[in-house]
């Protein structure tokens, strides 16, 4: 073994991951792949929730996430991809998606990211073509929401940084709905589904701008309307917000299909567009699937291990945070400038 090889001292009988480290916009995403080290989430005839249930309720495997989204080894804004085999015959690969709390339904960050590892890995069942005439390769990734079509530019060697993907059925939950918050007084929310739930509302209804106000100001008014949403709208919700948004809009009138909207992050620039790609169903819902698009790029590979006297050997968690504009985990999330 080279010097390069070699791993400090640590636990003989512990964890050994290795992650392979993204971004799209910005969010970070810490891909555990097959090999990366979690072979119990691999346990052959497990569906995908179950795999899910698996990671939430094995103190091992949770430990493990802990480890790897926590201080000092992640941040409260880390975001994962646990990589599994999915019960879907379509499917390329199933995905369960961790946090700094646990797991969710969805994280739309997170395939634009899939849909180039997965093509550079290998993981595609059918191997892409060599170029293909349209500039991308699709892939399928089964998600605890379901299974959702994803594409990444491709030259037939490696993926380019441009990759999108096709929500499943995203819908307007509720609509103006009036929430009061403690220290703010009554504001009015929408609800969106875009593979779990999101609420959405302007800052300046709390006499804040995304672009301006102190970015704890943000996260303390974001906290309150979570709370308030919670238990007056009778939702938790996360997801895809950006899906969401478009099928608000949608149901709405704002929008028509194939007409492209474009959302820059205000903390970071960086630019995501939607649009609303055909009508469908969910259950009672009339729903739309959307297009999301943006770009996801490598940062880098690691391997990560602990020493068993190490007593922050499974991580800590620092309170502060920052307001989410397309992120995964905040319920309530502030409406962002569209280009």
């Amino acid at each position: 073994m080279s010097q390069a090889e070699k791993l400090p001292p640590h636990d003989p009988s512990g964890l050994v991951l290795r992650t392979v480290e993204m971004h799209a916009g910005g969010e970070p995403l810490r891909v555990v792949p097959p090999w990366g080290g979690l072979a119990p989430l691999a346990t052959p005839g497990l569906s995908l929730l179950e795999r899910r249930r698996l990671l939430l309720t094995s103190p091992e495997l949770d430990a493990a996430r802990r480890l790897l989204m926590h201080e000092p080894r992640g941040h409260r804004d880390m975001y994962g991809a646990l990589l599994v085999p999915s019960e879907l015959p379509e499917a390329d690969v199933g995905a369960i998606f961790v946090h700094n709390q646990g797991a969710s339904a969805m994280c739309g960050h997170a395939v634009l990211c899939l849909a180039r590892f997965v093509l550079d890995y290998g993981l595609r069942r059918g191997a892409p073509s060599p170029a293909a005439p349209s500039g991308e390769a699709s892939v399928t990734i089964h998600c605890p929401c379901g299974p959702v079509a994803a594409f990444a530019s491709w030259d037939g060697r490696r993926s380019g940084t441009r990759a999108r993907f096709h929500s499943v059925p995203a819908f307007a939950a509720a609509t103006d709905v009036s929430i009061d918050v403690p220290g703010y007084g009554k504001v009015v929310v929408d609800v969106g589904y875009g593979g779990a739930f999101y609420a959405f509302l302007s800052a300046d209804q709390l006499g804040l701008d995304v672009s301006s106000s102190k970015i704890q100001d943000l996260v303390d008014a974001a906290s309150a309307v979570t709370e308030a949403v919670k238990a007056q709208v009778d939702r938790s919700p996360t997801g895809s917000g950006v899906t969401a948004r478009i099928a608000l809009q949608y149901h709405k009138g704002l929008i028509q299909l194939n007409q492209t909207r474009t959302f820059r992050s205000s903390s970071t620039g960086s630019l995501f567009t939607g649009k609303a790609i055909k009508e469908s169903k969910c259950g009672d819902h009339n729903a739309v699937i959307v297009e999301v698009a943006g770009e996801s790029f490598y940062t880098g590979t690691s391997t990560f291990t602990f020493e068993e006297e190490d007593p922050l050997k499974y991580g800590f968690f620092l309170k502060f945070t920052r307001p989410c504009v397309q992120g995964c985990r905040q319920t309530i999330q502030f409406v962002s400038k569209m280009v």
